[in-house]
């Protein structure tokens, strides 16, 4: 059953990533108006658990974009926001108003960063409302001691999304968005269940015919996106760095403590054995 188009589906179904801009800058008005709609996301027990860092410094901007598989184009945009999954506020202002908190724990984190992403999300919609363009940067969970450093997070604040926002360009407003996966192969009733292998070809090969490409090999397509994406040396320091940022959630490792710094340290140094 077809279903009547409206302007925000319009806008939702139009945005695509940008990451060209205009040297235009974003007034602060409009930044102030970004951060009160993530600001409105939803939020588990409204405890709005993210704190949102805007980059305005463009030595730090340089940084990140080095530290973000080297993308200049981070550095060149008028907007930067880092979303922090942060579950650090709360276990302060817990400790501040003598509760005794538990440290948090991995679980903590997990609802910490879906606050985050959501309020990013609202930040995406909104800024598409003043003809603004975005792009997620999944990079800012590489190199975690660089990027704690350079951010100043504590140990319980996790970068859980970064965005990149301004004034598209013409030819990034022109350019066609990727084709999307058939919805029948992304939703499921009521319970899970893993595709067969020609169910994956067929879903790869009609978003393939959506984009005019027809006849594709999908082995050697989905190989080469393996190596490409998957299977990438960024890809893996990503892992690496994420391990790190979950050392400070376990239990086995909680920082203000002997026992968990001298793990913290141990693990630390065994994490770069053997590497360059």
């Amino acid at each position: 059953m077809e279903f009547d188009r409206n302007p925000t589906l319009d806008a939702l179904c139009a945005r695509k990533s940008v990451r060209v801009f205009t040297e235009e800058p974003v007034p602060q008005a409009v930044k102030n108006a970004l951060f009160q709609a993530a600001m409105q996301a939803p939020t588990a027990g409204n405890q709005m658990l993210y704190t949102i860092l805007d980059i305005t410094d463009a030595a730090l901007k340089a940084r990140l974009a080095d530290l973000c598989d080297h993308q200049p184009f981070i550095a060149d945009a008028p907007v930067v926001l880092v979303f922090v999954a942060d579950c650090q506020r709360w276990y302060d202002g817990f400790a501040a108003a003598g509760c005794a908190p538990r440290p948090p724990r991995e679980g903590d984190l997990l609802l910490a960063a879906a606050d985050a992403a959501i309020a990013a999300q609202n930040t995406v919609v909104a800024a598409e409302s003043f003809g603004l363009g975005s792009c997620y940067i999944g990079d800012i969970l590489e190199n975690c001691e660089d990027v704690r450093s350079a951010l100043a997070l504590p140990p319980y604040a996790v970068p859980a999304a970064m965005l990149v926002l301004g004034r598209p360009t013409q030819q990034q407003r022109e350019r066609r968005k990727p084709a999307r996966f058939d919805a029948r192969y992304i939703v499921r009733e009521n319970r899970y269940r893993r595709m067969t292998p020609e169910e994956h070809e067929a879903m790869y090969s009609a978003r393939e015919a959506a984009e005019g490409r027809a006849d594709v090999d999908y082995a050697a397509r989905m190989q080469a996106f393996c190596a490409r994406k998957y299977n990438s040396v960024f890809s893996r320091e990503m892992s690496r760095s994420a391990a790190v940022y979950l050392r400070a959630f376990s239990a086995q490792c909680t920082p203000g403590t002997e026992e968990g710094n001298a793990r913290g340290v141990r693990r630390t140094e065994n994490s770069h054995a053997g590497t360059d």
